[in-house]
């Protein structure tokens, strides 16, 4: 019986490490995971009490909170950069289903209104700031380049590629990848999500995790690489810009636009400015050159009729 016990015993441990093994987050490096019991592994957010599924992707509003974290917490995973939008990293204020509050604050009481992305769609204000609700993303436009190969890739082929890619890296449904258009070294990507059902991915979340990918500053783990292959060649990505549009236009005021357009004008003028100068420059130095050329030919006329007897 002693034999037949030990075999048994060998055999539960070699499927127990293999379990506790493989208690970690295949779509979060930042999730801190931990064995509950016999194949039941539970993961959380780093510094928060916020549940992580590992079999989707983590929303953005969770994984911009998770990157506000100090350094010291996040045990050397903090970002070298991070770029979400025009105004930059911020940390947010987070729904607990993981979606973006409405109105968003910083600690100088400065608040904004955001959409499904997270983006700024309205002015700053002070803390009454009032924002009536999370206007949704609708589309997502998302426009890279490649580095230049020895051969041209088709486009259907770089479409199949892109394609293949969100789906299985990122979770997304094909149905919702509304376009890819490709002249070399261009690639235009238009993602586009009218409603989202709770079992499918956001497409903000997508863009940021492509982005993430992009900027060498994955939120897979280090072993999950960003490979593109087209055919068996690799395509790699030089640069990225991902723009949103929302289903309701942004709520900025005049004011602002006014102060850009100013600033247009300013530069405008400055550059005319400049460039008139330049010219009175140039035709006083061209006037000033036919002056002294001109009184040089008047003393070698002179000269000669004075040498007369």
């Amino acid at each position: 019986m002693e034999p037949l016990f030990g075999v048994v015993l060998g055999l539960m441990l070699a499927v127990a490490s293999p379990a506790h093994d493989s208690c970690t987050c295949a779509t979060n490096k930042w999730a801190v995971c931990a064995q509950d019991g016999p194949g039941n592994c539970t993961c959380r957010l780093a510094g928060s009490h916020h549940p992580v599924d590992c079999s989707t992707l983590t929303s953005k509003c969770f994984l911009m909170k998770a990157e506000m974290i100090p350094l010291k917490e996040k045990r050397l995973w903090r970002p070298p950069q991070a770029v979400s939008d025009s105004d930059g990293m911020y940390d947010p204020d987070c729904e607990d289903s993981g979606v973006f509050k409405a109105r968003q604050c910083n600690q100088s009481s400065s608040c904004w209104c955001v959409n499904t992305a997270g983006v700024r769609r309205s002015d700053r204000g002070g803390s009454s700031l009032s924002c009536s609700e999370l206007v949704r993303t609708r589309w997502i436009y998302i426009e890279l380049t490649h580095k230049r190969s020895s051969s041209a890739f088709a486009v259907p082929a770089v479409a199949k590629a892109l394609t293949q890619l969100l789906e299985s890296r990122y979770k997304l449904h094909p149905k919702y990848i509304a376009a890819i258009k490709y002249e070399a070294p261009l690639i235009q990507i238009r993602l586009e999500q009218n409603k989202k059902p709770s079992w499918d991915v956001d497409i903000a979340d997508v863009a940021y995790y492509f982005e993430k990918d992009v900027n060498n500053d994955s939120v897979f783990p280090s072993n999950s690489k960003l490979t593109v292959s087209v055919n068996g060649d690799a395509l790699a990505i030089e640069k990225l810009g991902i723009y949103y549009v929302d289903e309701k236009p942004p709520e900025f005021s005049m004011r602002q636009l006014a102060a850009g357009i100013g600033a247009v004008v300013t530069v405008v003028l400055l550059t005319a400015g400049i460039g008139i100068a330049v010219l009175l420059v140039l035709r006083w130095l061209r006037t000033r050159t036919y002056k002294k050329f001109e009184c040089k030919e008047m003393r070698e006329i002179k000269a000669p009729s004075l040498e007369l007897p």
